[in-house]
């Protein structure tokens, strides 16, 4: 491809090796062609909603990113909130030092930021399509619409679909879901146009305001809402406040009794301030790589019981 290069330099630990590997477990991304050293995908840039194409290497300190066309400082930012490269990290290893469950995890992920949608948009396109059915079988769903209205980037020699801008599917209809999905994924791109679903504007406000607000759009239940500001908008210290497989997992995790409160996960969560969201995202990324209906949440649980094992009476001071 036609290369515009720039770096991004991450500010605390990052290991983009990490971040490829979570590429390959999630299965909103497992399709994506990968050899193992280089992120590619193409997106509709919130700046102008036209066409991207972008590759990611590692490099010292950060990343090398290749883009299809000219990256100005708002494509540039949008690609650093991708990997969480837009947040000051250096705290986060702090948080583990004190949390010594989630310090497990870190030790056993070390550097893995959390990889966001490419925009809040397609965010919240996927928490609608993904409802009452599995990632795999959305992502294929979210990957034929892509095709059908979306542009084409050639990107090393390879097309890859972008998924479409909120006017492309403004008015659109057979995109091979039901009525329902389709009425809210029109109101998406209404809302989208409004300027609601975007970085800055979900970003701007305080994060129980923006769930609140994500809340009210067509189709976005507690579970979207969090995943649209969190994944979407990149927001680092957000915390939704209903979301059970998360409870599940940090209920294993920190044997929290099956009836807790939600606000106990609430406590347990504000010992991560200021990365709420890094912090969840590493627990949910726990789940990836195994079979989700047999071992979801295996990683934190184990991490959990090895943390109380070691602070159990007779080895205290072990480890």
């Amino acid at each position: 491809m036609t290369g515009h290069e720039f770096t991004l330099t991450a500010t605390g630990p990052f290991d983009f090796g990490a971040t490829l590997r979570f590429v390959e477990d999630w299965p909103a991304t497992s399709g994506l062609p990968s050899d193992g050293r280089t992120l590619r995908f193409a997106y509709c840039a919130e700046a102008d909603w036209l066409p991207i194409g972008v590759a990611v290497t590692a490099a010292p300190g950060g990343v090398a990113v290749r883009t299809t066309r000219a990256a100005g400082p708002e494509i540039r930012g949008e690609v650093a909130r991708i990997l969480s490269l837009d947040v000051d990290g250096s705290g986060f290893a702090e948080i583990g030092e004190s949390d010594p469950v989630l310090g497990e995890l870190q030790r056993r992920s070390p550097g893995l930021r959390p990889l966001c949608f490419w925009s809040p948009w397609e965010a919240a396109c996927w928490a609608v399509i993904v409802q009452r059915s599995s990632m795999l079988i959305a992502s294929r769903l979210k990957q034929r619409i892509a095709e059908r209205y979306g542009a084409t980037v050639d990107l090393d020699g390879r097309a890859y679909a972008a998924f479409p801008p909120p006017v492309s599917l403004l008015n659109a209809d057979g995109l091979g879901l039901p009525e329902q999905k389709e009425e809210w994924l029109r109101g998406l791109a209404r809302a989208a146009l409004d300027g609601v679903l975007t970085t800055e504007h979900l970003r701007a406000l305080d994060p129980p305001e923006a769930l609140a607000e994500l809340r009210a759009l067509p189709g976005v239940g507690p579970f979207s809402a969090g995943l649209i500001l969190i994944r979407g908008a990149g927001a680092p210290d957000a915390f939704p406040g209903d979301e059970p497989r998360l409870f599940a997992i940090l209920r294993e995790a920190y044997g929290l009794p099956p009836d807790a409160p939600a606000s106990a996960y609430r406590k347990v969560a504000d010992a991560w301030r200021p990365y709420r969201s890094w912090a969840s995202f590493l627990f949910r990324s726990s789940m990836y790589g195994v079979r989700e209906d047999q071992r979801a949440g295996a990683a934190a649980a184990q991490a959990g019981k090895d943390v109380r094992a070691s602070l159990s009476p007779g080895r205290r001071g072990s480890r």
